[in-house]
């Protein structure tokens, strides 16, 4: 127990409540069951993704590799949000470790960003395949796969360090009630009884910084991608540069719709319920991992033949 200058006076917390849908209770019935299906769906389909890639020598290419690091991104973000959800509703196990709500957020934030930069480095490829096809060999290689999943790594893991830190070190006072299904930055910075500005304005800055760059960079190569193709002459070509893109720029428009639906909610938060930032939250997380290996599975040639081959081998 601490006093502080301000008249409070903060109780160590060793744990948080995660408290949620408790204006509506009835939509965990309702959800936990789709929820379980899309969690199953996509770990399952992430992992036959990840197998199929690994035996299939045809598919050890960088385009494959980077589409490995996505799935690899998704399973884990699955892992971290996902069986805790389902945890609290089915056997009502609010409680979260103090270190693991904040290992949670660290998780969230981190590999949110880690997916954005992803589809950046895979819209890259997209741009350098359709508009300088010999060049292709040449500039995308097995190394700057390996760089450019380092820079994911490094860049991402670096800035959303300080998210998390700098919740764990603010007081909070004894609240620990937390009005979310996740340890999400701001759910849990609002428990304390200090000043979080310098959190808020962290989150705000860091996180439209990466993934506005990524966004950014996305848009600019996809226009000189339809500039492109939009140039094309022969039969057929303009079809063909669009089909080597089209599951990518499929999933990049869900994940950015995904996000502007997010933010529109908090902006409007006074008009809707409170319970609906924290479902999309939820939904975010796990939608979109079983999309990913199922739109790139359906739409890829190689990758569906790869499966194919995979399973005559199983039976």
């Amino acid at each position: 127990m601490t006093a502080h200058p301000n008249g409070t006076i903060s109780i160590e917390v060793s744990d948080f409540l995660l408290n949620c849908f408790v204006r509506s209770p009835s939509w965990k019935l309702w959800l936990s069951l789709p929820l379980s299906f899309l969690f199953i769906l996509a770990m399952g389909a992430n992992s036959v993704l990840l197998v199929t890639i690994q035996q299939e020598a045809s598919l050890h290419e960088p385009m494959y590799y980077l589409l490995s690091l996505l799935s690899l991104l998704d399973i884990v973000v699955c892992l971290t949000v996902i069986p805790k959800v389902l945890a609290i509703f089915w056997f009502d196990l609010k409680s979260i470790n103090f270190y693991a709500c904040f290992i949670q957020m660290y998780i969230m934030n981190c590999f949110l960003s880690m997916e954005s930069c992803t589809f950046m480095v895979m819209a890259y490829d997209r741009y350098v395949a359709i508009c300088h096809p010999l060049r292709y060999p040449s500039i995308i290689t097995e190394q700057f796969v390996a760089k450019a999943a380092a820079f994911i790594l490094a860049r991402n893991g670096i800035l959303t360090v300080p998210i998390p830190i700098l919740s764990s070190r603010l007081n909070y006072c004894g609240r620990n009630v937390i009005e979310n299904c996740i340890c999400a930055n701001m759910s849990v910075s609002k428990l304390s009884c200090d000043d979080v500005t310098i959190n808020r304005l962290y989150q705000f800055v860091v996180g439209w910084t990466l993934l506005g760059s990524d966004l950014i960079l996305i848009f600019l190569s996809y226009s000189l991608i339809l500039r492109a193709v939009l140039g094309l002459k022969a039969e057929g070509a303009m079809a063909k540069a669009l089909s080597t893109c089209g599951s990518h720029f499929i999933l990049i428009l869900f994940f950015s719709t995904i996000l502007l639906v997010f933010v529109l909610t908090l902006v409007v938060k006074k008009k809707v319920s409170p319970d609906v930032p924290v479902l999309l939250n939820i939904l975010h997380h796990v939608i979109f991992s079983a999309l990913n290996p199922i739109v790139y599975g359906v739409r890829t040639q190689e990758i569906k033949q790869g499966i194919q081959r995979l399973l005559k081998k199983g039976w």
